[in-house]
């Protein structure tokens, strides 16, 4: 739901939770935990599936392991070895350990095993911020396009407030602002008090910090 702003037509955000209208009872926000890293309830990043990577490895395990088999069966058959094994394994008599191609083949096999050491420890999901967890079987991310998007509209509801940009990391939001009218420090410091609530209101397990910078549109021409 949205309504006009300002003679750009720029549309804003109504708060997401309100008191309802219909009834005479009073509305209740979710319990804030304050949580610390290491204690039950307390959420990390979330891990991701590594789908791409895993399934990359192992269809290079499986096409590799099913033509050594293939060729092993064939030997034990009384067949000759395939010719790609038979040079493969002279290859690897007659090469010196500093050849450049074995350096290269050497480097290239650390790299992977290097990546695949890295996707393995680490967490990923860079996207996903963790929120807070009222029950140890309830866990929620929020993703940080959707967090700059609440962010922008709060900040648009600013007077003066002409444009916004906001950009959401791990552990801070950016907000550049550009305001048409009002003084720069008012409208900062109303950025910052209406952010700073609104941030709160995310329900991150770790709140953002905040960078705002407020400025005057640039001359056209």
């Amino acid at each position: 739901m949205s309504e006009p702003h300002g003679s750009e037509g720029t549309t804003r955000r109504l708060p997401v939770m309100e008191k309802p209208a219909d009834t005479g009872g009073q509305y209740e926000a979710p319990p804030v935990l304050d949580d610390e890293p290491g204690e039950p309830g307390a959420s990390g990043r979330f891990w991701s599936a590594r789908r791409v990577p895993a399934g990359i490895v192992a269809l290079l395990l499986l096409v590799v392991a099913g033509a050594f088999l293939y060729d092993v069966a064939a030997v034990r058959a009384n067949r000759d070895a395939l010719s790609w094994r038979r040079e493969l394994a002279r290859q690897l008599a007659e090469r010196p350990l500093d050849d450049i191609w074995v350096l290269v083949g050497a480097g290239v096999a650390a790299a992977l095993g290097l990546w695949l050491i890295v996707l393995a420890v680490t967490p990923g999901l860079r996207a996903v911020l963790p929120m807070r967890r009222p029950r140890p079987d309830v866990r929620a991310g929020l993703h940080r396009a959707a967090a700059a998007t609440v962010l922008r509209d709060r900040a648009m509801e600013i007077a003066g407030v002409q444009s916004v940009r906001v950009r959401v990391g791990r552990a801070r939001a950016d907000v550049r602002a550009v305001s048409h009218f009002r003084e720069l420090d008012d409208v900062r410091a109303d950025l910052d008090a209406t952010l700073a609530h609104a941030v709160g209101g995310l329900g991150l397990d770790r709140p953002l910090a905040l960078a705002v910078r407020v400025a005057r549109p640039g001359r056209k021409g």
